[in-house]
């Protein structure tokens, strides 16, 4: 892919309600086994699809699968509802424009079958994709090092910011 197909999946990005899109190298893209853990211990959704750990891909699973990329585009959203549809559409179009290793991880667990999913097969594969979070990527460090504002959320009036990736090439 050349760098001006690039800035137009960044420009596609925008037009499709992302606050902003920047390309990332594998490398800077962190994964860490504790990111699982905070799933685990402190998300309501732990367990309740089969994108969600303990199904989804572990962090070492991930690292494997980020460094068979060379570039990746990580979005910005500032709302959680945004994400996982958003880049699932990008994906679909940097797909049908030739990159066929496209792939998308979204924010958040999966509200496709609101957990009637989570001992069956995938009832919607064409637009479920796993969180970052839930196959160990560590948001904060990626988006930090991309140049992204997040910070953690303290009260329910603190701007929230939420991120998705997209395996481009």
């Amino acid at each position: 892919m050349t760098e001006r197909s690039l800035v137009r999946w960044i420009r596609r990005a925008r037009e499709l309600g992302a606050a902003g899109a920047r390309v990332v190298a594998p490398r800077d893209v962190v994964c860490a086994d504790w990111v699982r853990m905070k799933c685990q211990f402190g998300c309501d959704g732990f367990g309740s699809s089969r994108l969600c750990p303990p199904h989804s891909p572990t962090p070492e699973q991930t690292r494997r699968v980020l460094d068979g990329y060379r570039r990746l585009l990580l979005v910005h959203c500032t709302h959680l509802a945004d994400v996982t549809g958003l880049v699932v559409r990008l994906e679909r179009e940097i797909f049908l424009d030739g990159c066929y290793r496209a792939f998308a991880w979204g924010a958040g667990p999966c509200r496709l079958c609101r957990g009637a999913c989570q001992f069956e097969a995938c009832r919607h594969p064409e637009r479920a994709r796993p969180a970052m979070e839930a196959c160990g990527i560590d948001v904060f460090a990626t988006a930090r090092r991309a140049g992204f504002p997040i910070e953690v959320v303290r009260t329910r009036r603190d701007r929230r910011n939420y991120f998705g990736l997209v395996g481009v090439d």
